[in-house]
């Protein structure tokens, strides 16, 4: 089943913040991932939301695949960058399948499990 990578990206540091986007970029096509939404200004009909934010969300084949990722050497430059570059608010979610159940609650989307959620770059970074 497929799995999200959802951020909601603050750039403090525009030259970090695209370094770190050509970085992860790279790295998140090398795990299968695809950007479906990339550095988009979200409207916001509901709720409060900071006014530079930013929305990235990101395809994986997989929860694994995307677990794989985020761990991978090949997102860990990035994943550095991200610190000085940008505040990010990251989120795993799990797709819906063919049948249009939804991923299991408490399943592979568990939330707690994955350590600092690391950051975003530039207005289109993951």
């Amino acid at each position: 089943m497929v799995a999200y990578a959802i951020s909601e990206v603050e750039i403090l540091d525009p030259d970090q913040a695209r370094r770190y986007q050509e970085l992860a970029a790279a790295s998140i096509a090398h795990y299968g991932g695809r950007y479906l939404v990339r550095g988009a200004r979200p409207q916001v009909p509901e709720g409060d939301r900071p006014i530079g934010e930013r929305v990235v969300l990101v395809e994986f084949p997989s929860m694994e695949r995307l677990r794989e990722w985020y761990a991978s050497p090949e997102y860990a430059e990035a994943l550095q960058i991200r610190q000085t570059a940008l505040a990010r608010r990251l989120m795993f979610v799990v797709g819906v399948d063919d049948a249009g159940d939804e991923g299991a609650a408490g399943g592979e989307g568990e939330p707690g499990d994955l350590g600092d959620a690391g950051g975003e770059g530039e207005a289109d970074a993951l």
